[in-house]
């Protein structure tokens, strides 16, 4: 049967979701988008099926989470229907963006579409992304409490050295193995080329880590910005950090950060005509580096 590919935009406060991904008896974006889906498409349980950009764990947010999902000609009708809504005429896209958000506005007003749009086949939210980008915040101990951002912001409740912290983001940088920064996962490759690591004090006076890499294994973020937090309280030294990173082993020298302060940004994907070629380069399993 042949079906059309849909490209999703999305973003979400992932304080009330357990992660992206479907867990039975749990609450999660995967879930709440597919259950809409269902109902839109009038399809049946587990009928339809996401793939996401970049897989957040439980109160992880996203501004520019990205998503596709194969449907039939049949299924994208019933999505569409009449590009007449209000009196005025829509397109297909601006029609199913509308529709979808008004079926979650009923039980998940903490998920927005930003946009559906059709996308050639080759097109692949996971394995087809250049790289991604993240945003941590943390509120340090000199820095006043701010309610309205809580909800994404990590308090440290010490003094952080913002200019140390910069500094040592930087000698971070490049193809590494960041096998200290993850959580194994058996059969997985922990080699990444991390593109962007930098800091700046926001208006609230937060500091936001602004974190971008082809591509992140699991807790990989959150343990990059525990690590340098450490340096920027005087737990470890910048030098020990770097031996911690390359004895690529989990430590307890710095702390994993808590996910509220974590936000997926953006992910970025190459033209049309490339995109089966980085899903493939993708897909293709990294040899680790030497000793």
């Amino acid at each position: 049967m042949k079906t059309r590919r849909l490209r999703l935009d999305l973003a979400y406060d992932g304080t009330d979701f357990s992660g992206w991904a479907v867990q039975p008896g749990l609450r999660t974006v995967q879930g709440e988008i597919e259950t809409a889906l269902e109902t839109l498409l009038r399809a049946e349980p587990g009928g339809v099926r996401l793939t996401v950009g970049g897989r957040t764990d439980a109160g992880v947010h996203a501004r520019g989470q990205v998503a596709h999902i194969d449907v039939t000609h049949d299924q994208f009708a019933k999505w569409g229907g009449s590009q007449r809504a209000g009196g005025a005429v829509q397109t297909f896209d601006q029609l199913m963006t509308r529709r979808l958000n008004g079926v979650l506005a009923r039980s998940a007003p903490d998920i927005a579409i930003h946009s559906v749009n059709e996308v050639p086949a080759e097109f692949d939210a996971r394995f087809g992304a250049l790289r991604r980008r993240y945003e941590y915040r943390v509120r340090s101990a000199r820095a006043r409490r701010d309610p309205l951002t809580a909800r994404f912001t990590a308090e440290v409740p010490r003094e952080l050295d913002l200019e140390l912290m910069q500094e040592v983001s930087q000698q971070l940088l490049g193809l590494q193995d960041f096998a200290t920064f993850c959580k194994a996962r058996e059969g997985a490759t922990s080699v990444r080329e991390l593109l962007v690591f930098d800091w700046r004090e926001t208006d609230d006076e937060a500091y936001a880590a602004r974190i971008e890499a082809d591509a992140f294994c699991h807790s990989m973020v959150r343990a990059l910005v525990g690590s340098v937090v450490a340096v920027g309280h005087g737990r470890i030294d910048s030098d020990e950090l770097i031996e911690l990173r390359d004895a690529r082993s989990r430590t307890s020298r710095f702390t994993v950060m808590p996910a509220h302060g974590l936000s997926l940004e953006e992910i970025v994907y190459p033209d049309a005509s490339e995109l089966a070629a980085r899903a493939e380069q993708t897909r293709a399993r990294r040899d680790a580096i030497g000793e």
